[in-house]
């Protein structure tokens, strides 16, 4: 009998010992909302576009990332009326009067120029088109979970790269570019 009773304690101390090991790996309570607050911060980014090219086209750009996603909506003036190309660029320098200092349209991924959400491919930069009016006034919004605002992944991290809207249409096609044209505005994505 006492043989059973101090079995019966072993198997009592051993039960507690294992649920305090179980609780020191869980998470605590306030790690994983504080992990969840900072998932659903909102980050957001204005960027002032520059005449380029000897035209007077300038806008304002706001990304805002929310939830894994980021949205891009944007304005301009001072546009010929008609179709007109908008990327992402490889750097956020803007200093080169014609907007060649941005690179080249921002493409980590090494894809063909394309549509965006093409299965044969696109850049990462590739937005594609909007109108501008019979005022040369335009715009564009534009969503993703391809993008980040900040998060470091090189693939999918915008900081640093620039904003451009070409003179022309981009045909989805012509590589590497889209035929769409001289660089009229750039923008600097930067915090």
């Amino acid at each position: 009998m006492k043989n059973s009773f101090i079995l019966l304690l072993m198997i009592i101390a051993f039960s507690i010992t294992s649920c305090k090991d179980n609780k020191k790996q869980e998470p605590k309570e306030e790690d994983t909302t504080q992990k969840e607050m900072v998932a659903a911060e909102k980050t957001e980014i204005k960027v002032v576009m520059e005449p380029k090219s000897e035209t007077n086209t300038k806008g304002l750009i706001t990304f805002t990332q929310e939830e894994g996603v980021v949205k891009m909506i944007g304005s301009f003036s001072g546009l010929q009326e008609g179709t007109h190309a908008i990327h992402l660029h490889e750097k956020a320098d803007c200093t080169a009067a014609d907007g060649t200092s941005s690179g080249g349209h921002w493409n980590p991924t090494f894809e063909q120029h394309g549509k965006w959400g093409d299965t044969s491919g696109y850049h990462k930069g590739d937005i594609g088109n909007f109108n501008a009016d019979a005022q040369g006034n335009g715009e564009v919004a534009f969503k993703t979970n391809e993008w980040c605002i900040g998060c470091g992944d090189e693939k999918k991290d915008i900081l640093g790269k620039a904003i451009i809207v070409h003179a022309g249409t981009d045909d989805f096609v012509t590589q590497p570019t889209g035929n769409a044209g001289g660089r009229i505005s750039c923008g600097g994505i930067i915090q």
